[in-house]
């Protein structure tokens, strides 16, 4: 019998994310969009929902293709509203926007944004070494920092929570419980 972190519980889709990328290092710049935006999205919600609709927002925002949607017009704002297998909150869709134009704007000043955001874990992934899932933050010194850092250069819905768990998807920190097979693999990996 596998034993994994029991967030992943009895769904096919929570098992499969948390056994092929949760705190997989991700170092792809679509990918760190991507995450960046469904980690956003989820605020308020369960992240079991925003995984069931992963695929709706692929569609939606042509694949996180971060330069497209800096783009977008009012227009696509109200398109979008109306897509009902998205989140359909304008402050979640306009985040969106502003976070495609500011994560442009974070790889013309450091290259990528891959060498910007992993800075804040000195380009490794920090092994918290949990036994239990209670022992894990919401957030952390350095996703306090981050969330300051981004809000700073204009993205939105990215507060310290958002962070923390956008760096658990990352790979920017192994938040696997130590008795998970998967977390001797990510320390592996990274």
């Amino acid at each position: 019998m596998v034993k994994r972190c029991t967030w992943a519980s009895n769904d096919p889709q929570m098992i499969e994310y948390h056994d092929k990328e949760w705190s997989t290092p991700v170092h792809d710049e679509q990918l760190l969009f991507e995450f960046l935006i469904l980690e956003g999205a989820q605020a308020g919600l369960s992240w079991s929902t925003i995984l069931h609709k992963r695929e709706n927002f692929r569609k939606a925002f042509n694949n996180f293709d971060y330069n497209k949607i800096s783009k977008y017009t009012e227009q696509q704002i109200e398109v979008l509203m109306n897509n009902k297998g998205i989140i359909r909150n304008r402050r979640k869709i306009e985040a969106v926007i502003a976070n495609a134009k500011a994560f442009l704007q974070v790889q013309k000043e450091f290259g990528s944004f891959d060498k910007f955001i992993w800075k804040f874990v000195n380009y490794k992934t920090v092994d918290n070494k949990f036994k239990e899932l209670s022992e894990l933050p919401s957030k952390t010194e350095q996703s306090e920092q981050m969330s300051k850092d981004l809000k700073k250069r204009g993205f939105k819905f990215i507060g310290p929570t958002i962070c923390y768990a956008f760096m658990q998807a990352v790979g920017m920190v192994n938040d696997h419980v130590q008795d998970c097979f998967r977390y001797d693999e990510i320390n592996n990996i990274s």
